[in-house]
């Protein structure tokens, strides 16, 4: 699929509203679909589409001592999904993608995914802060914004990610045996003598 900058600006309005999701919207949403399978196919991504995906996935959650990356905990299938699942983002996806590969063109003759790692890196760097972006990237910060907004929600609703978290909630306990005192003193409301 060709685009030229006109084309994927115009497919990128809106894509902060499109692309949004709430994480408890994101964790019903893979419950019910069984998302995070690395096997499958894209439903909705080219090929080449998936490849930056999980390329600029990863560069906003690389592996680390904690956890694994963004793909290793399934991100690119969870975005595959949302695209099926809300139409409405499909376009600006697509555009921001396109974007992304116009600029990397422009800057360094190549396509997004065929740029050194130090020439990504360089490119994210001036989406990855609004405020220093430079001028006339605004359609691009958007769409980076979003899709960091879309890796964050599919890794911190992925297994791993809540892992990661150490999340403790949706467990049963048949008992409370309340804040453990130094926490409590740390607060100050508890002293030598209790509550």
């Amino acid at each position: 699929m060709s685009v030229d900058r006109r084309e994927a600006i115009r497919m990128l309005a809106g894509v902060s509203a499109a692309l949004a999701i709430t994480p408890a919207e994101a964790m019903a949403l893979r419950e019910i679909a069984g998302v995070g399978s690395q096997t499958a196919e894209p439903r909705f991504f080219t090929a080449h589409e998936y490849r930056t995906v999980r390329l600029l996935a990863d560069m906003i959650l690389p592996a680390d001592d904690c956890s694994g990356s963004a793909s290793d905990a399934g991100v690119p299938e969870f975005m595959d999904f949302m695209m099926i699942d809300r139409p409405d983002g499909q376009l600006p996806m697509r555009g921001g993608i396109a974007w992304l590969d116009l600029e990397a063109a422009e800057r360094f003759d190549l396509p997004f995914v065929a740029c050194a790692a130090e020439e990504r890196g360089r490119l994210v760097d001036d989406l990855a802060w609004p405020a220093r972006a430079p001028d006339g990237m605004s359609h691009g910060v958007a769409f980076f914004n979003a899709f960091r907004d879309l890796t964050a929600t599919g890794f911190w609703t992925s297994k791993m990610g809540i892992d990661d978290l150490e999340y403790m909630g949706n467990r049963y306990r048949n008992s409370w045996p309340g804040c453990p005192p130094e926490q409590l003193r740390k607060l100050g409301l508890a002293g030598d003598g209790g509550t």
